[in-house]
């Protein structure tokens, strides 16, 4: 399967590479996540997954807080290149979006766990989550946008989506996701649900000016 020769620019911190106990205590966390969920989990949970001390810990974080914000910036930025390498530019564009939305839904199925509490207990944090938010839905947003302003989706009738219909269409696909980990059902089950969502939403349009249009009641 080709890759877009396009890129995301990802916004990271500058230690996001990380050293190997940054990523160890990273890993444990979401472990964490998945046994007890972010609220339950503390930090003496975190060092003992990750074998370290709580020293350790607070010379890579300030607190569980910053640890959670890293790991699910990390998770975002996977997602968002898994994406964009899993889609064929050259392909036809409903095929492109099934790609997506694979890609998309293999990213989830990974850590379902993690994205939930993304979408559920990120937002609980407070005006310190607000920042996280908004640059984890602008980037894929661009994401989104870059995908479907190529000149093969142009050549196919595919306009550029807009950041308005981004942002809907995004914000359908998180909460579908949301609401498929909390009835634990497989994310796989909502795949056809959301590539129909996705080709209503991103579709060639008609041209409405050789349509004729129904006259207005008086």
């Amino acid at each position: 399967m080709a890759t877009n020769p396009q890129s995301v620019d990802q916004l990271q911190p500058a230690d996001a590479g990380g050293s190997a106990f940054r990523v160890r205590l990273l890993d444990a966390l979401a472990t964490s996540i998945e046994v007890r969920g972010y609220r339950a989990s503390t930090i003496a949970d975190i060092v003992g997954i990750a074998r370290t001390s709580r020293r350790t810990f607070y010379q890579e974080f300030s607190g569980k807080e910053d640890c959670f914000i890293e790991l699910l910036r990390r998770a975002n930025t996977s997602m968002i290149d898994e994406i964009v390498a899993a889609v064929d530019p050259n392909a036809g564009w409903i095929t492109q979006i099934r790609q997506a939305i694979g890609a998309y839904v293999k990213s989830i199925e990974m850590d379902p766990a993690i994205t939930l509490s993304w979408i559920r207990e990120l937002p609980a944090l407070g005006t310190s989550a607000r920042p996280v938010q908004r640059h984890a839905m602008e980037e894929l947003i661009r994401t989104l946008v870059m995908l479907t302003s190529t000149p093969q989706m142009r050549a196919l009738g595919v306009e550029t989506v807009s950041r308005s219909m981004a942002t809907l269409l995004l914000g359908g696909l998180r909460e579908l996701t949301a609401v498929a980990v909390e009835d634990h059902r497989p994310i796989n089950s909502m795949t056809e649900t959301m590539v129909e969502a996705c080709i209503a939403l991103l579709g060639p349009r008609p041209d409405v000016s050789r349509t004729q249009l129904p006259k207005q009641q008086e």
